[in-house]
């Protein structure tokens, strides 16, 4: 079963492996395979589900929703986001506006069938709004009682001590960030983690598995595997190509000794690795079918040793991303459309 840890300071304990619909729900799988995706999560001990209003153009959210009926509410974690273009996509359809922040608070409640959500995030920083408006309007969506807490996503170290400093002025809690983190990617390490534990932020982070390369499936030289993410037109494929390299592929490889060791699969090596950082809170997961749930929570509690660690690092060598300016280098400059 699952363990759980506290989210930033709060009193907030969430399941230290988190299980989100991004590239699955209401695009690549059917919803009765999401469905069932769902409750193996739950029969697996995950009480953390995440989503975002813009996850298949608002279906993502009615597919967890409807997945989740019957549950009880008091027993789960509802996380979902708010930033980009959804609906008709007009000149307000996206951002961090008070606007668009009300609107889309309540249409992400509608959809999930729930009065509050635990946990809302915006799912990037809003350039063309000011940070106190953005940060007033979380404060009246706490204080409407439609989420508990705030969170953040892909801010840089900069933006999450403001927007916390802000949030203790008006007087609710931003206690989350959420960004990309795996064995290949850790350019949070260097600034964002720092800044994080300084104010009272832990990470929920997003791709611990690199997008499925750290699974080890896709061999240097090979063709792609039929049906995998990197073969995925609906999105998949573009955000996957990075790591396809085949000085990429090579290293990953060579990690298959250190999970063998440890009695772990490839995946479950790479969920484990981020959830030895003290200040990650918990590893999201994804799946297409209900035994990878069932494989990845094996993960939570493992204890990787110093000095296979230091091996993994070792392996990987110069093909790790630890750029602490690719957060910012990755953020929209302007509002999408």
């Amino acid at each position: 079963m699952v363990n759980y840890r506290y989210l930033g300071s709060s009193g907030l304990k969430i399941s230290e492996i988190t299980y989100g619909n991004w590239l699955t729900h209401g695009s690549q799988v059917e919803n009765d395979t999401a469905t069932a995706c769902v409750h193996a999560a739950l029969d697996a001990g995950i009480s953390t589900f995440d989503t975002a209003d813009v996850y298949a153009n608002t279906v993502a959210e009615q597919v967890l929703g409807d997945a989740l009926k019957g549950q009880r509410r008091a027993s789960l974690e509802i996380l979902t986001k708010v930033y980009w273009p959804t609906g008709p996509k007009g000149p307000n359809d996206s951002g961090l506006s008070r606007k668009h922040i009300r609107e889309s608070i309540d249409g992400s409640l509608q959809r999930l069938g729930t009065d509050y959500v635990d946990l809302y995030q915006a799912h990037r920083y809003d350039t063309e709004t000011p940070l106190e408006e953005t940060m007033q309007a979380f404060a009246d969506v706490v204080r409407q009682g439609k989420a508990l807490y705030i969170g953040v996503s892909e801010w840089t170290a900069d933006q999450i001590r403001a927007g916390r400093a802000l949030a203790d002025d008006l007087g609710f809690q931003l206690v989350s960030s959420q960004p990309q983190y795996s064995m290949l990617w850790r350019v949070i390490e260097g600034e964002v983690v720092p800044a994080s534990t300084e104010v009272g932020v832990s990470q929920i982070v997003w791709s611990p598995v690199a997008q499925g390369v750290l699974s080890g499936k896709y061999a240097p030289g090979a063709e792609l595997p039929a049906g995998s993410r990197a073969t995925d037109d609906k999105g998949g494929a573009t955000f996957i190509k990075r790591f396809l390299r085949d000085d990429v592929l090579e290293r990953v490889q060579g990690l298959r000794p250190v999970a063998e060791e440890l009695g772990l699969t490839m995946p479950q090596l790479a969920v484990a690795w981020v959830l030895q950082n003290p200040n990650v809170a918990s590893a999201i997961i994804g799946a297409s079918r209900p035994e990878q749930v069932e494989e990845n929570v094996k993960a939570s509690g493992v204890t990787i040793p110093a000095e296979l660690m230091t091996r993994i690092d070792d392996v990987l060598g110069d093909v790790v991303e630890r750029d602490p300016a690719r957060t910012a280098e990755g953020a929209p400059a302007s509002r999408p459309s």
